[in-house]
């Protein structure tokens, strides 16, 4: 490996140059070294050159197909690039994995590799093998409703935790990032995409999924408009339009949050957020771009863990992580949950 100065073969024990999974930047290859097995994860050549060229190419297309002017668009553009561009630098994906690993290492039922910076490169990662299942090949042994649950209440934790009390998420729920081990565990082996939510992004939102806001009009009100959910030139008439629409959607949204516990197999919960999305789609009022520009990554992080949840059917305890304050900065706390 040129990162090492030294090819596989000397650096490991042993190294199947056959991968045994594909990524979309980098595929895995088996190593042993010493009695560890070990999971090696190769970057592809040329991927932060062509995720910048890629994406220069599509703007143009994007101003005219959308409608959208360049300035409003490149905000997005902007934002998706450097969440893209900090997943092709393995130095920084192996700082992050150490300590979100360290912060939720006391969470139950949910395990991490360990990962090995001396074995490391911005074009490599070297961390533990983790034994265990995807979802759909755990899916497909068919587990007890209690498996499932107590699965989905893995994933649930780990992600709230990380929000409420990181102030930063894993921002790829995507089902191969995480496995369930033969001790029936969640397993996360995949920190390649981190989100961290500002002050003024973090409390507006949650303070509308959380707490009673969105029974004072006029609270709202104020919290689209630091969402940018309503805009400084918007008249009478397209603030209502826009309150009434957006705050049908965060109240589908937050329903998990309203109750002790949610069953993520209701079919009619996903069928009303599909519903609403297709009729705003269809309106010219959303034709142009809402929202501040962290919407992005964290609708697609709970949307995402929405979906796992509905393909485990699991029903979990959704009040296990709450916000200590609105003006705290929790991220700065030495609190921990007892779990």
């Amino acid at each position: 490996m040129k990162s090492f100065g030294k090819s596989p073969e000397k650096l490991f024990d042993s190294f199947n140059p056959v991968s045994t999974n594909a990524a979309s930047i980098g595929q895995v290859h088996q190593a042993t070294l010493g009695d560890k097995k070990l999971a090696v994860k190769v970057q592809y050549p040329g991927v932060a050159a062509s995720i910048s060229s890629d994406l220069k190419m599509v703007k143009p297309f994007a101003f005219r197909l959308l409608g959208i002017n360049e300035k409003e668009l490149n905000v997005y553009i902007k934002e998706v690039e450097e969440r893209l561009l900090e997943e092709t630098d393995y130095k920084l994906e192996v700082r992050r994995s150490i300590e979100f690993s360290k912060a939720c290492s006391k969470l139950k039922n949910t395990v991490f590799p360990t990962y090995y910076p001396e074995l490391s490169s911005d074009k490599i990662i070297t961390m533990d093998w983790m034994e265990g299942l995807h979802l759909k090949e755990f899916l497909a042994t068919d587990p007890s409703q209690a498996l499932r649950n107590k699965i989905g209440q893995a994933l649930w934790d780990f992600y709230n935790f990380q929000q409420y009390e990181l102030k930063a998420v894993h921002a790829d729920p995507h089902p191969g990032n995480f496995l369930i081990t033969p001790d029936e565990k969640l397993a996360i082996i995949d920190f390649g995409c981190i989100k961290e939510i500002p002050e003024d992004f973090y409390n507006p939102f949650f303070d509308l999924i959380w707490q009673d806001l969105m029974k004072d009009k006029q609270a709202t009100i104020d919290a689209f408009r630091k969402l940018g959910l309503l805009q400084q030139n918007d008249n009478a008439k397209q603030i209502a339009f826009y309150y009434k629409s957006y705050k049908e959607m965060i109240s589908l949204f937050a329903l998990p949050y309203a109750g002790k516990a949610f069953d993520f197999s209701k079919p009619d919960f996903f069928e009303n957020i599909y519903a609403w999305s297709d009729k705003i789609t269809k309106l010219p009022e959303f034709k142009q771009p809402r929202g501040v520009k962290h919407f992005i990554y964290i609708n697609r992080t709970n949307f995402g863990l929405y979906m796992i949840l509905n393909d485990l059917q699991a029903t979990v305890n959704t009040q296990s992580f709450r916000p200590v304050s609105k003006n705290n900065s929790i991220a700065n706390t030495k609190r921990s949950h007892a779990l």
